[in-house]
């Protein structure tokens, strides 16, 4: 969802979750942060929707953002800007052919989406990327109200910065993610848990589900959500997963035996230490670190 003609990827991102601010500056190597910072949020700051106003207290988040972001932006601006996934429809589309010209194919998606959403899809913000795929093609498509994308740019706006591309956490957290065969992906977060499937470099599965344990979800409770969505890949492509990474639990060792009992597969975080940097750490949860890390180092 790029709100920017300017093609410079920045080198800052800011999440705006539910619960807190998170905030990276992406190292020379571009394959670790060199800073990195969290503020929480209180209780009913932001409240992720699709049709409601997001930010319930916009100039709490604003000072937050500001303080936060401030504190490692350097002389950096431009910011990538991370949005809760409860913010963003994100759907899988299979066409036989697209327009070449971008704006017909823009409306294409625009159109097969129009009825599958709770929300006018022209009074959306809508941002795909399509790949072809035995012989058709596969669009990854998401979308969000344009009243709800323009308040977190506004809190970004206002506290000095300048939000050029504005992603959803998970897809912004894929990023992160490495693997040529069938690889899940699961995110917690304070509201939801979001799963993908990616198998040979494209995204063949993606669902957010309401969570209402949040970030205290046990392995066993993950490993019960996610269970429905791998025997939908498996019934689906005839594959089994061969690799799981965790992000947004702070004990994976709870969630890893559950999952690997589903699927066999190895499962470890989507984080790691050398992506995180040696100088980023301190106080910021790595685990929560998935969204910031992905959409700079992607």
């Amino acid at each position: 969802m790029s709100s920017s003609s300017n093609t410079a990827k920045p080198k800052l991102a800011c999440e705006i979750a539910a619960d807190r601010v998170l905030v990276g500056r992406l190292a020379e190597d571009g394959l670790s942060l060199e800073a990195c910072a969290a503020h929480e949020l209180a209780p009913g700051t932001v409240v992720p929707d699709l049709v409601e106003g997001n930010l319930r207290q916009r100039g709490a988040v604003r000072k937050v953002v500001e303080e936060t972001l401030g504190s490692v932006a350097g002389r950096s601006h431009d910011v990538i800007a991370i949005v809760p996934d409860a913010a963003v429809r994100v759907v899988l589309l299979e066409f036989d052919t697209l327009p070449s010209d971008a704006e017909e194919a823009a409306s294409v998606v625009r159109f097969r989406m129009k009825k599958s959403l709770p929300f006018d899809v022209d009074k959306a913000r809508v941002s795909y990327h399509a790949q072809k795929s035995d012989g058709a093609v596969r669009v990854v498509a998401a979308v969000a109200l344009s009243s709800v994308v323009e308040d977190y740019e506004a809190a970004i706006r206002e506290a000095g910065f300048s939000p050029g591309v504005v992603m959803p956490s998970m897809l912004a957290a894929l990023g992160a993610a490495t693997g040529e065969g069938p690889t899940l992906v699961v995110k917690v977060d304070a509201r939801t848990t979001s799963i993908a499937i990616l198998n040979a470099e494209q995204l063949q599965l993606f669902r957010t589900l309401e969570n209402t344990r949040g970030v205290t979800i046990t392995g066993e409770q993950l490993a019960e959500e996610v269970y429905p969505s791998v025997v939908f890949f498996q019934d689906t492509y005839h594959l089994n997963i061969e690799k799981i990474f965790v992000a947004g639990i702070s004990d994976i060792g709870s969630a890893a035996p559950a999952l690997r009992a589903q699927t066999g597969a190895e499962v470890q975080e989507l984080v790691t230490s050398s992506q995180l940097g040696i100088s980023s750490g301190g106080s910021v949860p790595r685990w929560r670190m998935a969204g910031v890390v992905g959409a700079l180092i992607s």
